[in-house]
């Protein structure tokens, strides 16, 4: 049985944006361009957050005499540098959508960007914040974790059936050539 040839390295397994256009719906196209505009704000949020992040630092290595272990100045720069990458993230989901590796924004990147956002929460909270406050943001961090983990668990288990057919399909085929 000899194996199938590998692509090319220049070649692309899934098609461009204007290799798909001409066969999609107008609302598909809709979706297309809403999800490039969004990436494009989204990119320009991230640029401006990365330089103001550079300027804080900057500032506080320069002017000030920049201690990583007083509480204020960790909250600034490490909330800072959280939101760069939720902002990242975030642009990430779209691009998949441009790309055509997802049809829309999937669910399980929404959770994923919920948890980044409250652990950045936790990162910036103020030490005299309430106990009930934390406790409340502990349970939100949980319930959507464990939420994460569902739908990571149904992710593999739907992957494992496919390997799994595809072993079953290449086995059965194995056979027949014999």
């Amino acid at each position: 049985m000899s194996t199938p040839p590998l692509p090319e390295p220049h070649a692309h397994p899934v098609p461009t944006l204007r290799e798909r256009w001409p066969m999609m719906t107008l609302y598909e196209r809709f979706e297309q361009i809403v999800a490039l505009v969004l990436s494009a704000v989204i990119a320009v949020i991230v640029v401006t957050s990365m330089v103001q992040l550079i300027r804080v630092v900057f500032t506080l290595l320069v002017i000030d005499a920049f201690n990583p272990l007083d509480h204020a100045i960790f909250q600034t720069v490490f909330g800072m540098i959280m939101t760069v990458l939720i902002a990242m993230e975030f642009k990430h989901s779209i691009v998949r959508v441009v790309m055509g590796h997802d049809s829309i924004v999937q669910v399980k990147t929404v959770v994923l960007i919920a948890l980044l956002a409250l652990s950045r929460k936790f990162v910036i909270l103020d030490p005299e914040t309430s106990p009930a406050k934390v406790a409340a943001l502990s349970g939100a961090v949980l319930a959507l974790g464990i939420v994460y983990w569902l739908m990571r668990e149904r992710d593999q288990r739907a992957l494992d059936a496919e390997r799994a057919a595809a072993a079953a399909q290449r086995h059965a085929g194995g056979h027949h050539a014999s």
